[in-house]
């Protein structure tokens, strides 16, 4: 069986988000039929995004979350309509294990696992496809924030290990897997920033990293923006710091921006690299 790699080799990855869902924080609404997903995700490709990521279910503060059979509701005709003319890798967003069941049978080659678990349950879907797996921080929900006793980057960084295992014991190989530090996710303002300062401290050896900051709280905290659809230019700093920081894959609304602002990155990481003798 051949096994999804997040190959990072060239390029630093885009993740183009694609929302189906009527009430996400930025985009709630405006994708949320069928074909309107097919021509937002034709648009992104063309743009340049390298992996296509559904979200049936919101993962804002204060969402309700949907039933699984609710989710598959959302996804099925959603994954249908893309099969065929989206040739980039498609994921899709889940807390799910029988939500990644379905994706993945419909053509998804990725799960982005947000339920921070990072669950036998889930691994084994995943191992059982060759998919890949996007596996998010996120222990104690969205709305709440914990202290992290031995630092944020810490805690990350073990609980990227307990899942590198978890992975391993089912035979999913370091290449397929990437890991989400999770702006935004039971993390206070400082600590958020601490990630984008941390990111090359927290990668997982032979496995990706990704940056999903895009319009998030922190940038608006940042910048006084309270609009989150007009926070874009926040996102593109935060994303370059995140690349020059040492991240693989960024996950972004504005798809254009995210990709012009990659390559400058990527170009930049390049002169660094040599004024370091790399």
């Amino acid at each position: 069986m051949e096994r999804f790699i997040f190959d990072t080799s060239s390029h630093t990855l885009v993740c183009g988000i694609l929302n189906i869902t009527p009430d996400s924080f930025s985009d709630g609404g405006k994708w949320d039929e069928p074909q309107k997903a097919l021509e937002h995700a034709l648009e992104m490709q063309a743009l340049g995004a390298d992996i296509i990521d559904v979200g049936a279910q919101s993962t804002r503060p204060g969402s309700t979350r949907l039933s699984a059979d609710e989710e598959n509701a959302r996804l099925i005709p959603v994954l249908d309509l893309l099969k065929g003319r989206i040739t980039v890798p498609i994921s899709v967003d889940t807390f799910y294990p029988e939500c990644a069941r379905t994706a993945l049978t419909h053509g998804a080659k990725i799960i982005n696992d947000v339920s921070g678990e990072a669950s036998d349950e889930m691994a084994k879907v995943v191992s059982e496809f060759g998919a890949g797996w996007i596996i998010m921080h996120n222990p104690a929900g969205a709305d709440a924030v914990p202290v992290y006793e031995n630092g944020v980057s810490d805690d990350v960084l073990d609980f990227f290990g307990r899942a590198a295992r978890v992975a391993k014991s089912l035979g999913i190989p370091a290449g397929s897997l990437c890991f989400d530090p999770g702006i935004g996710f039971a993390k206070s303002y400082e600590d958020n920033l601490r990630l984008i300062r941390d990111i090359g401290k927290i990668k997982t050896d032979g496995s990706a990293l990704m940056s999903a900051a895009s319009r998030k709280r922190v940038i608006g905290t940042a910048s006084g923006e309270t609009d989150a659809a007009k926070r874009d230019p926040g996102t593109v700093a935060l994303h370059t710091a995140s690349i020059l920081n040492g991240a693989d894959v960024i996950r972004a609304h504005d798809v254009f921006s995210a990709v012009q602002s990659a390559r400058v990155a990527d170009a930049l990481k390049k002169i660094y690299g040599e004024a370091d003798g790399g």
